[in-house]
C-alpha cells in the first residue's frame, strides 16, 4: 500500500485521477489532496469518502510514496522538486519536465524501460501525443518511418474545466438568440460552432507551443530523434476526445491490412475502421474509455510508402489521467517506489 497524493485534485484531470485510482484498485493507504489555496478546504470523493483539500506547498509531501501532479506548469516547477526531495515519486501531466534529459518521459505501453533511469521525476506525454505515438510504435515495428504529418482536432477539456464552462456558456448565449461574436476569455476567438487554428500559444516562427511539444516528445517517447514530425493543432468544439488526421510515410510500402493488423495487436488500441459502412471512431466513442482508437487507414495516394488514418483518444483519460496511473503502476510492478 503506498500513501498518495495529488496536486490539482479539484481539476479536470484530478477528478479523473481520484476516479481511476478507485476503479483500477490502486494500492492506496492514504490519500492527501493538495490544491492551491483558494481550494483548500473543499472536498473530493475518494472511494464513497470526502476528503479534505489541503494547499499544496514544499512541505506538504512528507510520508508521500507517489505524488501526481495535474496542475500548472508553473506549480509543477516550483514542488515537484519539493516533492522528489521527500522521498515522493513524481508523475507529472504539464509540460515543465517533459523535455528535460533527465526525466522520463512515458506511456507505460511503449517505454517502460525509461522508468529506471527516473531520479524523483517522471513525466507524462501531452494528450495529443499519447494517442499518436500510440499508434506508431505498432507501425514502427513493420519498417522503419521517414515523416510523420498531423492535424489534430483538440476538445476543450484539454485546456481545463473554464474552457468547458466556456463552451457551455457561448451555446446557451447563442439559444438565447445573442448576435455577433459571443463572449470569450479562454480562447482568443469564440469557440461554439468555429474552429480554432491554435492551440496553446503562437511562437516568433508561426508554430504554437501545442505544436512544438507534439513533435519533440513524439521522437523523445519513441526514441527517434531525427524523425520529422511535423504538425497543425487546433481546438473544436468538442468537450472531450481529441482527434488526429496522420500521414505516417515509410522506407517502404505498408498495407493497410498489414497496418490493421499491427495496430490492433498492439495493447490499449482497437481498429475500427470499416468506411464503406460509415464505421470509424469518433470523439463520442472513446469519450471516457481508455482506449485509442484507429480508423480510415489507407495508402496514400501521391506516395505509394505513405498511409493516412485517423486516430481518437480521450484526452482527460488515456491523454492524462489514465496514463499518469499506468506509470505508477508500472513503477509498483517494477518496484521502481
Amino acid at each position: 500500500m503506498k500513501n498518495i497524493a495529488i496536486v490539482g485534485a479539484t481539476g479536470a484531470v484530478g477528478q479523473e485521477l481520484l476516479s481511476l485510482l478507485a476503479a483500477r484498485n490502486f494500492p492506496v493507504a492514504t490519500l492527501r489532496p493538495l490544491a492551491s489555496a483558494r481550494s483548500v478546504g473543499s472536498f473530493v470523493t475518494f472511494r464513497g469518502e470526502q476528503v479534505r483539500v489541503a494547499e499544496a506547498t514544499p512541505d506538504a509531501f512528507a510520508g508521500i510514496d507517489i505524488v501526481f501532479f495535474a496542475a500548472t506548469g508553473s506549480l509543477s516547477k516550483e514542488l515537484a522538486p519539493a516533492a522528489a526531495r521527500a522521498g515522493a515519486v513524481v508523475i507529472d501531466k504539464s509540460s515543465t519536465w517533459r523535455m528535460d534529459p533527465n526525466v522520463p518521459l512515458v506511456v507505460p505501453e511503449i517505454n517502460p524501460e525509461d522508468l529506471r533511469k527516473h531520479k524523483g521525476i517522471i513525466a507524462s506525454p501531452n494528450c495529443t501525443t499519447i494517442g499518436l505515438v500510440m499508434a506508431l510504435k505498432p507501425l514502427q515495428e513493420l519498417t522503419p518511418l521517414t515523416r510523420v504529418i498531423v492535424t489534430t482536432m483538440q476538445a476543450v477539456s484539454g485546456t481545463g474545466k473554464e474552457a468547458i464552462e466556456e463552451l457551455e456558456h457561448q451555446v446557451e448565449s447563442w439559444k438565447q438568440g445573442e448576435k455577433g461574436e459571443l463572449r470569450h476569455d479562454i480562447y482568443k476567438r469564440q469557440i461554439a460552432f468555429n474552429v480554432l487554428p491554435y492551440a496553446e500559444t503562437f511562437t516568433e516562427n508561426g508554430y504554437s507551443t501545442e505544436e512544438l511539444k507534439l513533435s519533440a516528445e513524439t521522437r523523445k517517447i519513441m526514441g527517434l530523434q531525427e524523425l520529422p514530425v511535423t504538425m497543425t493543432c487546433t481546438r473544436v468544439p468538442v468537450f472531450v476526445g481529441h482527434s488526429e488526421s496522420v500521414l505516417v510515410e515509410f522506407e517502404r510500402p505498408v498495407s493497410p491490412d498489414a497496418a490493421r493488423e499491427a495496430i490492433g495487436a498492439f495493447p490499449g488500441v482497437r481498429i475500427v475502421d470499416d468506411p464503406l459502412n460509415f464505421v470509424f471512431p469518433t470523439a463520442l466513442d472513446v469519450a471516457g474509455t481508455d482506449e485509442t482508437l484507429v480508423g480510415r487507414i489507407r495508402v496514400d495516394v501521391t506516395n505509394p510508402n505513405g498511409l493516412w488514418f485517423w486516430v481518437v483518444s480521450d484526452n482527460l483519460r488515456k491523454g492524462a489521467a489514465t496514463n499518469a496511473v499506468q506509470i505508477a503502476e508500472k513503477l509498483l510492478e517494477m518496484e521502481l517506489v
